[in-house]
Order: C-alpha cells, then sequence, then structure tokens
C-alpha cells in the first residue's frame, strides 16, 4: 500500500509567500509517508486580477514555479503533481493552465494543459468567471506510468466532464489527481458528488486537492479536499482551511474491485 497526499491552500498574490506554504504542507505530507502529493490548481499565485498569472507566466521548463517543484520531488524523493502553473501560451495576452508531473529525481515526466475552462455566470450570487479570457485550452490526453499505477491528469472544471475520464480510463488510468479550485457556490452544490462520482463509474482512486479558504481578491474556494477510492469511499478528507490529507493507495484492493463488479468491460456505448 502506498501513502498518497492531497494538499488545500488558500493562496494569494504572494508567489515567495505561496511556495513557502507549499513547502511546509509537503514536508508534512512526508512526514505522514506520502510518496505522492497533489497540490491545488494555482496554488503558487491567486492574483488580484486575472491578468496577474499572466504577468508571472513562465517558459516551459524555466521558471521558479517550476524550479521550485522540481527541487520539492528531488529533495524529498517523492512524485509531486503541481497544481497548475501558468505557461506561455501561443496567445501572448493568454497562458496555459500546466498541471505538471514530477518523479522522485525531479524529472517533469508528464504535461496536462487544462482543457475545460471556466466561463460561466452565477448571476444569483453575483459571480461571473471568464478563464477564455487569459487561459488558452489545452487539447491532449494525459496518463502517464508511475510507480503506483497509471496516473490521470486533470484539473478542476474538467470534473464536470465525464468523457474526460472516460479517456483517461481508456489509456489505462487506475488513479485521478484533480487539482482544483472550486468556487465555494459550486463546491458546497456539486464538489464531492462529482468526485466520487468520477471514483466510482470509472473504478478508480481519485486525489482531488482543493484551494480552500478566504482569498485576498475576494474570493472564497471551497476546500474539502480528498482522497476517494474506487468504490467511492472517501478515505480522508479537510473541510477547511489549509493542511493535508493522506490514505492508502492500494492497487490489489483496485484491482479486485474491477474484477468482481467489472463494470468498465460491460460498457457497450
Amino acid at each position: 500500500m502506498t501513502r498518497v497526499a492531497a494538499i488545500q491552500m488558500a493562496s494569494g498574490p504572494n508567489i515567495d509567500a505561496n511556495l513557502i506554504e507549499a513547502a511546509r504542507l509537503i514536508q508534512k505530507a512526508v512526514e505522514q509517508g506520502a510518496r505522492l502529493v497533489v497540490l491545488p490548481e494555482n496554488f503558487a499565485l491567486m492574483g488580484m486580477t486575472e491578468q496577474d498569472k499572466v504577468a508571472q507566466r513562465e517558459r516551459d521548463g524555466d521558471g521558479p514555479i517550476q524550479a521550485f517543484l522540481a527541487d520539492q520531488a528531488r529533495r524529498h524523493g517523492i512524485w509531486l503533481v503541481g497544481g497548475t502553473v501558468p505557461l506561455e501560451a501561443d496567445d501572448p495576452q493568454k497562458i496555459r493552465a500546466a498541471c505538471l508531473l514530477y518523479d522522485e529525481r525531479g524529472e517533469r515526466v508528464a504535461r496536462y494543459d487544462k482543457i475545460h475552462l471556466f466561463d460561466v455566470s452565477l448571476s444569483e450570487h453575483g459571480e461571473r468567471y471568464d478563464e477564455s479570457a487569459t487561459i488558452e485550452p489545452g487539447d491532449q490526453v494525459v496518463v502517464a506510468d508511475t510507480p503506483f499505477g497509471r496516473l490521470g491528469l486533470a484539473v478542476c472544471y474538467d470534473l464536470r466532464f465525464p468523457e474526460l475520464f472516460r479517456a483517461l480510463l481508456d489509456r489505462g488510468a487506475e488513479i485521478f489527481a484533480v487539482p482544483s479550485a472550486f468556487t465555494a457556490i459550486t463546491g458546497k452544490a456539486h464538489w464531492e458528488i462529482l468526485v466520487r462520482a468520477r471514483a466510482i463509474e470509472d473504478l478508480c482512486y481519485v486525489i482531488a486537492a482543493d484551494q480552500g479558504g478566504y482569498h485576498v481578491n475576494g474570493r472564497e474556494t471551497y476546500g474539502d479536499s480528498m482522497i476517494v477510492d474506487p468504490w467511492g469511499q472517501v478515505l480522508d478528507r479537510l473541510p477547511h482551511g489549509s493542511g493535508i490529507v493522506v490514505a492508502g493507495l492500494d492497487r490489489e484492493r483496485l484491482a479486485s474491485i474491477r474484477r468482481n463488479f467489472p463494470s468498465i468491460v460491460h460498457r457497450r456505448l
């Protein structure tokens, strides 16, 4: 059995402060035996405006946020899912929201660019989000081999699109890592339902690392980071505030569930 962890933060506009907090929580996860750690979406920067992340975007493979992730993975000898990092896009006024996976040597082994962008209006609550104004969507489904199983990468709003997770499953995924920054409103309504549904319908472990708290820019994120097993059981969760959730990932249990409840091979469409 492998220990895995999801980190929950309430990131702000100061990158250095966010990285210090991320390092503290990674250390805490390692002390509890985690060998795979997942950071939340926007862990390094939740700016005052949406343009802030464009100003801080990094070249692919070069920049302080990427250097931090590589160093943390190498220093602790862990596999690390680096939430999302603002990387250069084709459009100079936008970024790619890139979820980066590093191995225990600090080498990057996978990159997933968020496909589904959060362009929604919650008019009854006075909230509007327009990610496509500053983010260029990806178009590649990404699954990576790890010592713990085949790991599929997805980000936040992707949770609402089961076809993406089926595509990950068809590429052999056994674990989903889902860095997120769910709003308080949508999180209260749908977060747990969506996370557990993706685990149940695909018979996969889900490591869902969410932003959770009040941010300097006035935004509130939901939190409730959790690790869910392939039967939909919540193994550990953190309702509010900064911290970690840690649980065991048992590949024998996953294989047993898939063997005894073979809904994946029963698909007809």
